[in-house]
């Protein structure tokens, strides 16, 4: 996929999901948000962390300004309102960036050093900012699951009823 306007979009639905998600976790108390619930990051507060933690490695790599954070699986701020105000500051940093996209430049090659397989790889640009978003809505996926298990309800998460997406809406 090097079609810019499909990243751009994926850019809007990830800053609509993050933002009744986070909308959502504001509700619960920072005990319950930073509990182990058996999740991948263990609890809500550690898998939005890591979802932020990989957007922003991502980011770093496309921007070629490397992301120097805690090891994968820390978390980077313990404190909820922070890390929800640098949710919304990446989040918009992904849009604005996502308008800035060219085919020519999803078409090259990347090449980037894995932190999670300690190897260097070279793949299709398209193919790893597409992975940012893939990434992105897994994780949200097992925090809807989380959410869900402690009765709050995410809402509509379909793409096609993205706000502005439809003109019936």
């Amino acid at each position: 996929m090097n079609h810019p306007n499909y990243y751009t979009t994926m850019a809007q639905y990830n800053q609509w999901m993050n933002q009744k998600l986070y909308a959502i976790c504001a509700e619960i108390s920072d005990e319950k948000r930073k509990e182990d619930l058996g999740a991948f990051f263990n609890s809500i507060h550690g898998t939005l962390n890591h979802i932020l933690y990989g957007d922003r490695a991502w980011m770093g790599r496309f921007r070629s300004k490397p992301y120097t954070a805690p090891n994968l699986g820390q978390n980077m701020y313990a404190d909820f309102n922070e890390l929800s105000q640098e949710r919304e500051k990446t989040d918009r940093e992904i849009i604005d960036w996502s308008k800035t996209l060219s085919s020519q430049w999803l078409e090259k090659p990347f090449t980037y050093t894995s932190t999670v397989y300690q190897k260097t790889l070279v793949l299709p640009t398209w193919m790893l900012v597409t992975h940012m978003f893939n990434h992105q809505t897994h994780h949200r996926g097992q925090l809807t699951t989380l959410l869900s298990q402690l009765g709050y309800d995410p809402g509509i998460t379909d793409l096609p009823l993205l706000p502005d997406m439809n003109a019936d809406s």
